[in-house]
């Protein structure tokens, strides 16, 4: 199993990073906020998780050991496979999943895409107890430039499957109500996003 690596971003996209180590170029999947913290080029350095299926091998990377860890717990959830507990992470930081669950929150669980009511319980019922205390485990992203961050969360948002117009007027939607108090990073905007979608 790969649990860490480092090397240099050779390409960076919306939830993706090609890690350069040593010539050979690793595909990394990560939360939004942890790829809009990578700038080509530069020198990264990621826990991972590496998912085998019959068909596949996938590498997951994170900014933390906590959110790998997170991610791998979250797995454990009967019908929660790497797809729901990545949408979990771009969501919620491994601090707010745990609140959640040891408050039963359901309406925040359901906020992730793929998470409907019957799931979010499951996840609150099996991960109770599980989830451990990991200060500084939420991902930092870079801050954007200045109105920067509209495109990338607009992306982020059809990755994970609502309509491009769906993304395009929640974005929106932010931009205006922030006002001059926008958001200052992709994945604080992302966050606001997602909420008003939710409404």
């Amino acid at each position: 199993m790969i649990a860490s690596l480092r090397g240099t971003a050779s390409h960076v996209g919306l939830d993706r990073i090609v890690v350069d180590v040593h010539g050979v170029g690793l595909l990394v999947h990560t939360p939004p906020a942890v790829a809009a913290g990578c700038r080509h080029g530069s020198e990264v350095e990621l826990a991972t998780s590496m998912v085998v299926r019959e068909d596949s091998m996938t590498l997951y990377g994170f900014s933390a050991v906590g959110e790998r860890d997170t991610f791998e717990l979250a797995q454990t959830v009967t019908g929660v496979g790497p797809r729901v507990a990545m949408a979990l992470l771009s969501v919620l930081s491994p601090e707010e999943l745990a609140t959640a669950v040891a408050a039963d929150d359901i309406t925040t669980l359901t906020k992730v895409p793929g998470i409907g009511r019957k799931g979010a319980e499951r996840i609150a019922l099996e991960l109770r107890g599980k989830l451990p205390e990991v200060p500084g485990a939420a991902a930092t992203a870079a801050p954007a430039a200045s109105g920067g961050w509209q495109d990338p969360v607009t992306e982020a948002l059809v990755g994970l499957g609502y309509s491009a117009k769906q993304s395009a007027d929640a974005v929106d939607k932010v931009s205006r109500e922030g006002g001059e108090s926008s958001p200052a990073d992709v994945s604080t905007a992302l966050k606001a996003a997602l909420q008003v979608l939710a409404r």
